[in-house]
């Protein structure tokens, strides 16, 4: 007989090395069961092909992943110049290939340096950001011709670790930092374009979100076998996690007993951030994610309630 799930799980945040071939939903399926609650989430997604860091949270840490999201990510990928695929990546269909032989190492740097910065990129058709309420790439699969605006995104760093010729291509390994947002099979796309021989990505791994690195994670085999020898899920709890996803506004015993009756007080503190903050009381614990606002602070999730 199946374990009951659990409906109230020590709540944390756990980071999985992705492996290739699974989507988020997979990894997050899996570790329902390994976790045995239906209280999972993801921060940003993997597509199947790509590989590395995916941010889980678990029971009340769910209500952080939203934070994790904008962070911004650092990624080491692979891109072919001498071909564009319908996906932008090496798992759709080839639509152009042409001879990227004549390609030099001036151009590629030329082209690189003016996708470097605060650029306007147009996300993949085939991409899960939704149009008129409907995912981008369920219109593509229904035969639709999809554009999507081109919007801002920040590349702080896009650097060139190897280059080789294969046949008629060129094969690029990379390192990105990017912004939230940022699509890196479409900078593959936009280099190839951008040099007049098209291009896409065929490999990609997520090395860091935010201060999560996956250094720092452990595959679902290593998670399983921790389990199957009758142990639980290592997992990063509250406190820790808000340290490390938010900016800390550190309370006293009084300013965490008010937030955790869902009132607010005054701020009498000198520190003045504009965004939320991890606010984390004098034992360590996350007692609610808060805000400064004209002089108050106010709670916006509440981790830890006050007992009456």
């Amino acid at each position: 007989m199946a374990k009951r799930s659990n409906d109230d799980p020590a709540p944390g945040i756990v980071l999985v090395d992705k492996p290739a071939g699974w989507t988020s939903h997979d990894v997050v399926a899996r570790m329902r069961r390994l976790a045995n609650t239906r209280k999972v989430g993801h921060a940003g997604t993997l597509d199947p092909m790509a590989t590395g860091l995916l941010v889980l949270g678990i029971g009340k840490a769910t209500k952080l992943l939203t934070y994790v999201v904008g962070h911004d990510k650092t990624y080491t990928a692979t891109m072919r110049l001498g071909q564009n695929t319908v996906t932008d990546d090496a798992e759709g269909d080839v639509v152009t290939t042409t001879d990227a032989s004549a390609v030099t190492q001036a151009d590629i740097a030329s082209a690189v340096a003016n996708l470097t910065g605060d650029i306007q990129q147009a996300p993949s058709a085939v991409s899960a950001i939704k149009i008129n309420g409907e995912r981008a790439y369920k219109r593509v699969r229904d035969g639709e011709d999809v554009e999507i605006p081109a919007r801002p995104v920040t590349v702080h760093e896009f650097t060139i670790t190897g280059a080789r010729r294969v046949d008629a291509f060129i094969e690029l390994d990379v390192r990105v930092d990017v912004s939230s947002g940022t699509y890196v099979r479409a900078l593959a796309r936009d280099l190839g374009a951008a040099l007049g021989v098209g291009g896409h990505l065929t490999a990609l791994r997520r090395i860091n979100v935010g201060d999560f690195e996956v250094a720092d994670a452990m595959t679902l085999e290593q998670l399983e076998a921790i389990v199957d020898a009758g142990g639980e899920v290592p997992r990063l709890g509250l406190g820790a996690a808000g340290a490390d996803i938010l900016p800390v506004r550190a309370l006293s015993e009084r300013e965490a007993r008010t937030l955790g009756f869902g009132q607010h007080f005054k701020d009498t503190t000198d520190f003045v951030y504009d965004g939320p903050l991890a606010g984390i009381g004098p034992d360590g614990d996350l007692i609610a994610v808060v805000r400064q606002v004209d002089g108050q602070v106010k709670s916006e999730i509440v981790f830890k309630p006050s007992q009456s």
